[in-house]
């Protein structure tokens, strides 16, 4: 935990020169070797050796944190660091939507699960002009579908909804051109295949705690490309950054609550509630 944040540099090393003391910037969490076979081959995100902030050593849920140059990405002065706080899901959104999947302007997308990435994955696919719907269920109905729809982005709520009627009506009965599951359950994969359509893709963004499983006949026989995206690269998070400085992302609906460092548990409650989406803790007034 702790390495998703923002903040300006209040001292730099001797030997630094890419960054000076003000600069607002943004970590790149996975730090990667440089030195093995996917490094080498252009896959830094999937490093063989790969430590990640918050996991492997400190996160930034503190005043001030260390890091190395190499690591950091310069924030646009006219970016809110508030904004920029979320800079790192939404370079996971990025790559799952720019590298990992097909989706162009017009395509029909379904986005499994509107827990953080889920609502980035939508907010980037409908930037790009794809027709975009998100699935949820449960208490994500209390809160998490209506802020989507604040976003301007199509919900379901498939405990009251057969998902196969707005398949019907939003596809024609084809299936969805593309079909994000970000659940992290082990069902999500299993419906994804269910209502994509035959030459279509299904990426699997979510990391599900138990097996799925997959009957694979339709899954060839209709030749669905399933594919997977994890994490992110330094393009992934520059794209980030154009995307909240240009304000093609809605981060202050997105970024819905702040809290004080001094009350972690309601924070985290809250949101294990469902009853935010992305709650910020703040140092200072952002």
């Amino acid at each position: 935990m702790g390495h998703e944040y923002s903040g300006e540099v209040v001292e730099v090393g001797d030997d630094v020169t890419d960054f000076s003391v003000g600069d607002h910037v943004v970590e790149e969490p996975i730090h990667d070797c440089g030195s093995c076979f996917q490094c080498k081959n252009g896959q830094p995100n999937v490093c063989q050796n790969f430590e990640i902030t918050g996991m492997h050593n400190d996160g930034a849920y503190t005043e001030y944190t260390t890091v190395k140059p190499r690591d950091l990405h310069h924030i646009p002065d006219d970016l809110p660091l508030g904004q920029a706080s979320i800079t790192e899901p939404l370079s996971i959104a990025t790559r799952a939507v720019f590298d990992q999947s097909n989706v162009t302007p017009g395509d029909t997308v379904l986005v499994e699960g509107p827990g953080p990435i889920g609502v980035l994955v939508a907010a980037v696919a409908d930037a790009m002009g794809a027709d975009v719907i998100v699935s949820g269920l449960g208490k994500d109905t209390e809160y998490r579908l209506p802020l989507v729809e604040q976003l301007g982005i199509e919900t379901a709520d498939i405990q009251t909804t057969d998902l196969e009627d707005t398949v019907e009506t939003r596809t024609d009965g084809i299936g969805f051109d593309v079909v994000f599951d970000t659940t992290g359950h082990k069902s999500g994969v299993e419906m994804a295949i269910e209502h994509v359509r035959k030459g279509g893709q299904v990426v699997v963004v979510g990391l599900p705690g138990a097996p799925s499983e997959v009957f694979m006949t339709p899954v060839v026989r209709g030749e669905v490309d399933v594919n997977t995206s994890y994490g992110s690269t330094w393009q992934n998070f520059e794209q980030a950054i154009r995307l909240l400085s240009a304000g093609a992302i809605d981060a202050d609906a997105i970024i819905d609550r702040s809290f004080s460092v001094d009350e972690p548990t309601a924070a985290f409650e809250a949101f294990l509630e469902s009853e935010t989406c992305k709650p910020v803790f703040s140092f200072t007034d952002i």
